[in-house]
């Protein structure tokens, strides 16, 4: 075996494992996830992450290594970002917290499929048609742009979205959930509930954050290996980070302003390269790091400035 092959096949194998240790964890009915458990299987999630890519280094390089780490800090950030629509998404139908896991689950398992056929057809692209990778780049800017000057949760309302008009329209739904289930019957009529609603929403909201990541990852690698394992090892562990942030919206406002700086930077990175002038890998790591790091301390500093300003004006109030 080839140290590609290897090193899929170690992969697959703790992609498997992964999932079915996710499932023990977080797939019970009725189980409620405190905060501390959300943490550590969070951490444990991470360290998984990270720890693949120092397999890679043993057994592909240094470079290769790099590559797969600033992919993975680029894609769980965007995963992050990810996550306050879904919980706009919960809070917008209504879903019981006893519901929370499994919908996640099977709504994370879907965008894994869907993420491997975008990348599939993103890399397809590029090796037939360079020149994609250069409208690639200007999109990452446009987008990164977009990010930067508005507030892409403050204007995100389900009720606006095509995909839940179109189901509107052309399924029969309720918005209840039937005890947590996706399909029933009502009249003798087959109906779908809220549940449902959620998970296609859930797959088809990730559907829309791909068109970023992807070409994002490809300007940070060209190696597949590296594309398919950074994207799914950063999505394996959402279930836990939402538990972990759900309480906790506010306290990253500001992440999207660091994702959008990362999604420029690449974006320049990706049409330099028409000129024949490279950004060295260890470069591209240490602006995705500082960006994502530096928005992260100043969405918590702002944070604790405003609710300390607030509790001190209750104070005054109260005297």
């Amino acid at each position: 075996m080839t140290r590609d092959q290897i090193t899929y096949l170690v992969f697959g194998i703790v992609l498997v494992l992964a999932i079915i240790i996710d499932l023990g964890l977080f797939s019970k009915r009725s189980t409620h996830v405190s905060l501390k458990k959300a943490f550590w299987v969070s951490v444990f999630w991470v360290a998984l992450g990270l720890s693949f890519g120092i397999f890679i280094w043993f057994e592909l390089g240094k470079e290769m290594a790099l590559e797969y780490v600033s992919a993975y800090l680029m894609e769980k950030s965007l995963s992050i970002d990810n996550i306050f629509v879904f919980i706009l998404l919960f809070n917008f139908f209504y879903v019981k917290e006893d519901f929370y896991a499994r919908v996640l689950l099977i709504g994370i398992l879907m965008a894994i499929v869907f993420r491997v056929l975008f990348i599939t057809v993103g890399v397809e692209l590029v090796e037939r048609f360079h020149w994609v990778l250069y409208i690639f780049g200007a999109f990452l800017i446009w987008t990164g742009y977009k990010m930067f000057t508005h507030d892409n949760k403050a204007d995100y309302n389900p009720a606006d979205s095509p995909v839940y008009k179109w189901l509107r329209k052309f399924l029969p739904i309720t918005m209840e959930d039937f005890g947590g289930r996706y399909i029933v019957k009502v009249d003798g009529k087959r109906v779908y509930t809220s549940l449902f609603v959620v998970v296609i929403m859930l797959a088809t909201t990730d559907i829309v954050f791909a068109v970023d990541s992807i070409p994002a990852v490809m300007g940070i690698s060209r190696h597949i290996l590296v594309i398919y394992t950074s994207n799914i090892f950063a999505i394996l562990g959402l279930r836990s980070l939402f538990f972990l942030l759900k309480g906790a919206v506010d306290k990253f406002s500001h992440l999207q302003q660091g994702i959008s700086f990362v999604l420029i930077f690449i974006g320049v990175k990706m049409l330099i390269e028409y000129f024949d002038i490279k950004v060295p890998v260890w470069a591209s790591l240490l602006v995705i790091a500082v960006s994502i790091a530096a928005s992260m301390v100043y969405s918590v500093a702002v944070a604790n400035r405003e609710k300390n300003g607030h509790d001190a004006g209750h104070d005054r109030d109260l005297h």
